[in-house]
């Protein structure tokens, strides 16, 4: 069952993949035309990245896998300025989901979770004919959000623990949490930044490489901040 708002990320992701994507086969279309040249004007990149949250988010999440997609120009062969889509999913820790299972004496029941990035950043990268060695910063929109769907009601009483509002539910002046719901789920959107470092290796003709990125970023969002390390390994030219 998909609920409105997480339907609404969805086809929010998407879209923004979709258009990166038209931009890669474009960018991909040029480099073809600069096979040989490891100093192509577009840049482009699309990889797989592993993502570990840290705390405080770390203790409502562990970590998870997504996909990430980028287009830009290259100034020169040091400089580059490259917008990139990030969708990364989050699984939740036992700690969060074992308030909710005991209350509704659940072992089986979970939740998930997914965090989007849209991004604007500079590149500056020392690169020589077969390894090459990068710094990337910037800063974008950053959206989070989870679900928990329940197969039974939360009986009335309930100690209301940051652990349920993590879950998006309300609290009563008295601390208990509002049962009323049944599908539930918390979005929290912010601005914020990265920064990391990437090493590559040319793979056959120039301008394709493979990379190896670790990069750090961090956003204010709501009662719990986001920050992740996102392991990323991907194709790119």
């Amino acid at each position: 069952m998909v609920g409105p708002s997480e339907e609404n990320d969805l086809k929010s992701g998407t879209g923004i993949l979709a258009c990166l994507s038209l931009l890669l086969i474009a960018g991909n279309t040029c480099a073809q035309s600069e096979y040989g040249n490891d100093n192509p004007r577009v840049a482009a990149n699309i990889g797989i990245p592993l993502g570990v949250a840290l705390n405080p988010m770390g203790h409502y999440l562990s970590g998870g896998w997504g996909v990430d997609a980028g287009a830009g120009y290259n100034v020169n062969r040091r400089s580059a300025f490259i917008g990139e889509f990030m969708w990364n999913t989050l699984n939740p820790t036992s700690a969060v989901l074992q308030p909710v299972r005991v209350a509704l004496q659940s072992r089986d029941l979970t939740g998930y979770s997914n965090l989007f990035a849209l991004t604007g950043n500079y590149r500056f990268e020392l690169r020589r004919r077969r390894f090459g060695t990068y710094f990337i910063g910037g800063g974008g929109w950053y959206h989070r959000n989870a679900y928990l769907y329940l197969l039974t009601a939360v009986p009335p009483g309930i100690t209301c623990d940051p652990s349920w509002v993590w879950w998006g539910y309300n609290c009563t002046p008295s601390n208990t949490v509002i049962t009323t719901r049944r599908q539930v789920g918390s979005n929290s959107s912010a601005f914020g930044a990265n920064g990391g470092i990437g090493f590559t290796i040319r793979v056959g003709e120039a301008p394709y490489r493979f990379y190896v990125e670790s990069r750090y970023h961090y956003a204010p969002t709501k009662n719990v901040n986001t920050q992740l390390v996102a392991i990323t390994v991907g194709f790119r030219y």
